[in-house]
């Protein structure tokens, strides 16, 4: 096995290639292949589809659980507030600076460096599966859910993602709403037409105010929230159409489909969901990973921001270096020091679980 400072330095090296490489949404080809080169280089076998990555332990056995590790490459488009340049990585006063630095490229650095600790490991009681998946900046449909069917059985996972190197338990799920308010045109100066306006401001209040009567344990409240409105086109005329979008966050109290439904019959506009694949996501508090979570007194909350996480069909966590507060921010940094944190955290997690008498074979 590799020492820490070995890893720790191998994944800060690492991570700064990633940054000077653009890897925007749907465009991640060449981070892939650094990806896929950077295995090679440590005689990791990798396996790649579209722009995602995938490697298995050396001793992978179809007789234990697997255990997923999960970050992607890609980023969203800087800013207009970077002072900086983006693709240029520079350390100053113990901050690395760069694009996709903290979100995620910390910690996929860092679970690469883990999933290296334990490459070659004869004696795990699990196995590990580790993906660098793209298009999870824009929730892409050639991200992790493309590769599913091939990475083979998975039975949890752990995914990547700047929390402070605290534990997610649980995670909101998102539907994004696109709703049109119709109205009749009419003159603006006579009383003619019915105002879409007015109509859209009506659902638009019952959105805000709304409270959804069953809250979650570990996520709480539902939160919808009009973020798009668009409707008119000149000063004197009445508007036919008012159209608007909703993000709202759905807990595991309520299934999308749920959610959905009391909408609609709450709102007099046209509703229709841009997709219903982003779920809520979570893990049962009796699992073997949130005991050794809070053996290692690990802080334990839901999240409400969503990742891969909601692609993924099986139990999950999410946890990693950096800070979920400073993604997509201008000028976007992680610290060093939070990257060795990330590797050490992710390594005492998996020796832990080693020892956990439920993951000595895999579940029927």
């Amino acid at each position: 096995m590799r020492t820490d400072n070995q890893l720790y330095e191998q994944a800060l090296d690492f991570l700064q290639t990633l940054i000077a490489i653009p890897s925007f949404s749907k465009e991640e080809d060449k981070t892939a292949q650094a990806i896929l080169d950077f295995f090679k280089a440590h005689n990791v076998s990798a396996q790649r589809h579209l722009n995602n990555i995938w490697a298995k332990n050396k001793y992978f056995s179809p007789d234990k659980p697997t255990i997923l590790l999960n970050s992607h490459h890609d980023t969203v488009r800087p800013n207009s507030g970077y002072t900086r340049d983006p693709f240029t990585p520079e350390i100053i006063d113990g901050k690395l600076y760069g694009l996709g630095s903290n979100d995620a490229g910390g910690p996929l650095v860092s679970l690469m460096a883990t999933f290296l600790h334990f490459y070659n490991s004869e004696n795990l009681n699990y196995n590990l599966v580790m993906v660098a998946s793209a298009e999870e900046e824009i929730s892409g449909t050639n991200g992790i859910e493309n590769i599913w069917p091939q990475i083979g059985h998975i039975d949890f996972a752990i995914v990547g993602e700047p929390t402070l190197c605290q534990m997610a338990t649980a995670e909101k799920g998102l539907i994004v709403l696109d709703c049109v308010a119709k109205g009749k045109p009419g003159h603006a100066a006579r009383e003619e037409g019915i105002n879409s306006i007015y109509l859209a401001m009506d659902d638009i209040e019952w959105l805000r105010t709304y409270k959804f009567p069953k809250v979650s344990a570990s996520l709480g409240e539902m939160k919808m929230t009009v973020t798009v409105i668009n409707a008119g086109k000149q000063h004197n005329v009445v508007p036919a159409e008012c159209t608007f979008t909703v993000d709202v966050r759905v807990t595991d109290s309520y299934t999308l489909e749920e959610t959905l439904d009391i909408i609609k019959q709450n709102v007099k506009s046209d509703v229709t969901p841009r997709s219903l694949r982003m779920r809520p996501s979570g893990i049962d508090g009796d699992h073997a990973l949130i005991k050794v979570a809070k053996e290692m007194n690990l802080n334990l909350y839901g999240s409400p921001t969503t990742s891969d996480q909601a692609l993924i069909p099986v139990p999950s966590v999410k946890i990693g270096p950096g800070d979920s507060a400073r993604s997509h921010s201008a000028d976007e940094f992680i610290f060093v020091d939070e990257i060795r944190q990330g590797i050490e955290t992710y390594i005492t997690l998996l020796d832990k679980l080693n020892r956990a008498e439920s993951l000595k074979q895999r579940p029927s």
